[in-house]
C-alpha cells in the first residue's frame, strides 16, 4: 500500500531536482543574492540584503519565487527594516542596528525567522533544501577605539544537488551568485582558518566574499571602529581641563580679591 504523504514529499523533492537540472542546461545567472553589513562606527550601521531573480527563472518557475521575496519583505519589515522593490523580481532590505549585539540578534532571526509561517508555505516548500547561518561578533572596547571579530558560518551544503550514487548532479555555482560584504570605515583584515576558505575581494573599505553553493562556507575578519562612547567622554575631560587652565591662569583667584579688599578695609 503506497504511503500517500510520502509519495506527495517524494515527488515534490524530485520536481525540485528536475527544477534545477533543467536551470542549469537552460539558465545562467539565475539568482544574484548579495548580504552585506556596513559599519558607520560602533553604535551605528546597516544590514542590506539585495536579491535580483533573472527573468528565464521567474517565468521558468513562476508565482513560488514571487512568494518567497515577499517572505522576505515580511520578514525584513518584523525586523524594523526597510524595503524597496525597484521590480517584481527584485527586492532590496535595508535593517538597521545600534550597536554589535543587536546587528548579531537581527541578522541570525531574519535568516533564521521563529514565527510560525504555516500559512505561507506549503508541503512542497518544506522539500527545499535547509541553509543553515549563523552570525557572530565579538567586541572589546578600548576606550577610544572598539575591536570587532565577526565569524560567520553559512552552510551550502544542502544546494548541491546530489544523485544516488553520491555524484553532484547539477552545480549550484552556475545558478546562483552569492556574495557576502563588510565595509567599515577603516577597512578590516580577514582571517583564513581553512585552505579552502573563500577570499574575498577588496575595494576600497569593503571586503566581498563570493561564497561556494554546496559548500560550508567559514568567513572570519577583525576591524576596529571608533567609540563614540569614549570620544566624548574624552573630549568632556578635555574641556573641563581647558576651562580650569583658562580659570585659574588668565582669571584672579576670588580668594586673593576678597584678601585684598580685607586689608585695605581694615587699613
Amino acid at each position: 500500500m503506497i504511503n500517500l504523504s510520502t509519495f506527495r514529499k517524494s515527488f515534490a523533492w524530485l520536481r525540485f531536482v528536475c527544477l534545477m537540472l533543467i536551470a542549469t542546461l537552460l539558465l545562467s545567472g539565475c539568482v544574484d543574492y548579495e548580504v552585506g553589513i556596513r559599519f558607520d562606527n560602533s553604535n551605528s550601521g546597516e544590514l542590506v540584503q539585495h536579491i535580483k531573480l533573472g527573468e528565464r527563472l521567474t517565468s521558468f518557475s513562476g508565482e513560488p519565487v514571487y512568494e518567497w521575496l515577499n517572505s522576505i519583505e515580511r520578514r525584513a519589515r518584523q525586523e524594523e527594516g526597510k524595503v524597496r522593490r525597484p521590480s517584481k523580481e527584485e527586492v532590496i532590505v535595508t535593517i538597521p542596528f545600534t550597536n554589535g549585539e543587536e546587528l548579531q540578534t537581527k541578522f541570525n532571526q531574519f535568516f533564521h525567522p521563529t514565527v510560525n509561517q504555516k500559512a505561507v508555505t506549503n508541503e512542497s516548500d518544506s522539500q527545499l533544501p535547509k541553509v543553515e547561518s549563523n552570525l557572530l561578533l565579538n567586541q572589546n572596547n578600548f576606550l577610544l577605539l572598539v575591536r570587532n571579530h565577526l565569524i560567520y558560518d553559512l552552510d551550502l551544503r544542502s544546494l548541491a544537488l546530489i544523485s544516488s550514487d553520491g555524484n553532484v548532479l547539477a552545480n549550484a555555482g552556475s545558478i546562483l551568485d552569492l556574495d557576502f560584504s563588510l565595509k567599515t570605515p577603516w577597512g578590516a583584515r580577514t582571517i583564513q582558518r581553512t585552505e579552502n576558505a573563500p577570499l574575498p575581494e577588496k575595494n576600497n573599505n569593503q571586503l566581498v566574499w563570493h561564497l561556494n553553493p554546496g559548500e560550508l562556507n567559514h568567513i572570519e575578519a577583525v576591524f576596529w571602529l571608533p567609540s563614540p562612547l569614549g570620544i566624548g567622554t574624552l573630549l568632556i575631560v578635555l574641556f573641563v581641563g581647558v576651562g580650569y587652565y583658562l580659570r585659574y591662569k588668565f582669571m584672579p583667584d576670588p580668594r586673593i580679591q576678597f584678601a585684598t579688599k580685607t586689608a585695605v578695609s581694615e587699613g
